[in-house]
């Protein structure tokens, strides 16, 4: 568990909301690794809380598929699977072509010319080499376009599924050669976005969220090999 792990106090949510936030957001994260046990007592020292919020807390992250409850061994952090991974991105696939299509359409010159100051700001997130700080910008150049499509409801949904794709989003920039491919992705969804090409723009978001697809699929399967390497007596 990592020693940066915090409880952001709110008072205006009672206290077991805000616990639940705070390891939600550790685990969406990767503070919280998958497959990291999730003892009650630690955590509430960890948090300065008492272990009941930490309870209610496990059971509404059991209830997200966050966590997992293993009888006789307790709650551990769940891992990524591919049947969840591509769900997400099927539903992520269908809104992202929707709000590209809108937004070529509706987004105005000064929205242009903000998603171009975030493509440099995310440029120079990949230059620093910060992963949070990559995500962190990848996912506003990805706002930008939404605030763009003009559909207060079509933006609510995607932020929505935001929360859920961090997760995937960290996986796939862990790869740093990834880095420079999502970097070309981002320029060739701007220039179809600036020039109002549609069908081009709808391509390009398509190919981007398929490259995250091919790239987690294989980093889940090289994991779950080294897993098998390390199982004792098994022959390789």
């Amino acid at each position: 568990m990592g020693n940066d792990l915090k409880v952001n106090m709110n008072e205006y949510l009672p206290l077991r909301d805000v616990v639940f936030n705070t390891l939600r957001q550790a685990i969406l994260k990767g503070e919280l690794a998958p497959g990291e046990r999730l003892m009650e007592i630690q955590l509430a020292e960890r948090l300065g809380v008492s272990r009941t919020p930490i309870r209610e807390a496990i059971r509404k992250l059991e209830l997200e598929g966050l966590v997992l409850m293993i009888p006789r061994k307790g709650a551990e952090v769940a891992k990524i699977s591919e049947k969840s991974l591509r769900d997400v991105l099927e539903v992520r696939r269908s809104l992202e072509e929707l709000a590209i299509e809108l937004a070529c359409q509706r987004m105005t010159e000064e929205e242009v010319d903000a998603l171009e100051q975030t493509q440099e700001e995310f440029k120079a997130a990949v230059a620093c080499g910060d992963a949070m700080k990559i995500a962190e910008t990848d996912e506003t150049y990805h706002d930008v376009i939404y605030k763009g499509t003009g559909n207060d409801r079509l933006v609510q949904i995607l932020n929505n599924l935001r929360e859920q794709m961090y997760r995937y989003r960290l996986e796939y920039i862990k790869d740093a050669d990834k880095r420079q491919i999502l970097m070309v992705e981002h320029e060739h969804i701007l220039k179809a976005l600036t020039l109002r090409h549609i069908q081009e723009a709808k391509m390009a978001v398509r190919e981007h969220i398929d490259n995250q697809e091919i790239t987690i699929l294989k980093n889940l399967k090289e994991q779950e090999n080294d897993i098998q390497r390390k199982v004792p007596g098994r022959r390789n």
